[in-house]
């Protein structure tokens, strides 16, 4: 019954009119395939038109409500005084306003973790310092992310130099003495910072390990309670910033031995550089970077940067700024980058020589 049957289909499929019939079917199935996925793709590619259409619209339109300013740190810190001295001009400028959040812990990671995984639509932004961006990543080694991939800079807005400050019973009155008087005496005197991971902390390990690694690190919850050990006699040299320590300076309590920038500082004339003191690589300092999440559109990038940087460029907020124990900056996106990447690059080997780590 079987052989039957095959050869009748073989004698049915020998007939030319059934062949055409068959060819036109087949024909006509692929036309309709062909056609449909043709139409597939024109919807897709019609979808992600209105997609960047959409996009680009409300790059245009931007801003168009408040913006978030995520700080990683506890409210009342100096970045947050700072951005509300350059800000009111920008918000006069865009018609919105900034909402300043403080989101403090686990050293800051909180608050860019936060802004890493916002929609990156303009509307929320972070004003992180040094060691959010260059410092944490090499110490901590689940971080989860790459700040300067996860990110898009905005500007380097702010500077602030760290200072070599001694107690007033430390003998050296120059860096060079200073450094060979702790080289003379390993594990008898203290470097302190105000926590780990900070620049105060990585320019400790820096100087320690210009000295032989002669010094022993003694981290504080604060530049407040440093700066009492160093009163007390506890701690011999600290890398603070102006601003925690000017008051102790004027009375004599501290003594600043080096700026460590190549160039002096307006606030302190008499204190010389690490340049002019023979150390130009001995630098370091706190500086505090606006950033945007990840994709977030070039126009606004750019739109932000040029305000800040108009801001920037009033007398009355460089002053302001000043005041405050910092340098206005305002870099450009791309100069900000570059900024970072060799920033990050320079205190990865000092964490790596120093072999520090988060505990």
């Amino acid at each position: 019954m079987v052989t039957f049957l095959n050869g009748k289909l073989s004698e049915a499929l020998a007939m030319p009119e059934l062949q055409a019939k068959v060819r036109s079917v087949v024909l006509d199935s692929i036309l309709k395939g062909t056609i449909m996925m043709k139409l597939i793709f024109c919807r897709a590619a019609l979808a992600a038109l209105a997609l960047g259409l959409a996009a680009q619209a409300a790059a245009q339109e931007w801003p168009g409500k408040p913006m978030r300013v995520v700080i990683p740190f506890a409210a009342g810190s100096v970045s947050e005084a700072i951005f509300r001295v350059m800000s009111p001009a920008v918000e006069a400028r865009l018609g919105q306003r900034f909402v300043v959040e403080s989101k403090p812990g686990a050293d800051g990671h909180i608050g860019v973790s936060e802004v890493i995984r916002a929609t990156a639509d303009g509307y929320t932004l972070l004003l992180a310092p040094t060691a959010n961006f260059a410092v944490t990543p090499h110490m901590f080694k689940n971080l989860g992310f790459d700040p300067l991939t996860a990110l898009v800079p905005i500007s380097l807005l702010a500077d602030a130099p760290l200072l070599a400050v001694t107690g007033a019973n430390v003998p050296p009155l120059n860096l060079k003495d200073l450094v060979e008087y702790m080289r003379a005496s390993p594990g008898k005197y203290n470097y302190g910072s105000p926590g780990s991971g900070s620049p105060a902390h990585l320019a400790g390990a820096a100087f320690s390990q210009m000295t032989g690694n002669a010094m022993v690190y003694v981290p504080y919850k604060g530049t407040v309670p440093m700066i009492s050990a160093m009163l007390a006699g506890d701690v011999q040299i600290a890398f603070p910033t102006l601003t925690g320590i000017i008051g102790q300076l004027k009375a004599g309590k501290l003594r600043a031995v080096v700026v460590l920038s190549r160039q002096r500082m307006p606030e302190v004339p008499d204190v010389p550089s690490s340049a002019e003191a023979g150390f130009p690589q001995f630098t370091g300092s706190n500086w505090w970077v606006l950033a945007a999440p990840h994709g977030t559109s070039a126009r606004i990038i750019d739109r932000l940067y040029g305000e800040f940087r108009t801001s920037l460029a009033d007398p009355d907020v460089r002053k302001r700024v000043n005041d405050l124990g910092h340098v206005p900056i305002g870099l450009s996106p791309a100069e900000t980058t570059a900024f970072l990447k060799a920033e990050s690059a320079r205190y990865k080997s000092i964490v790596e020589i120093g072999k520090i780590t988060s505990e």
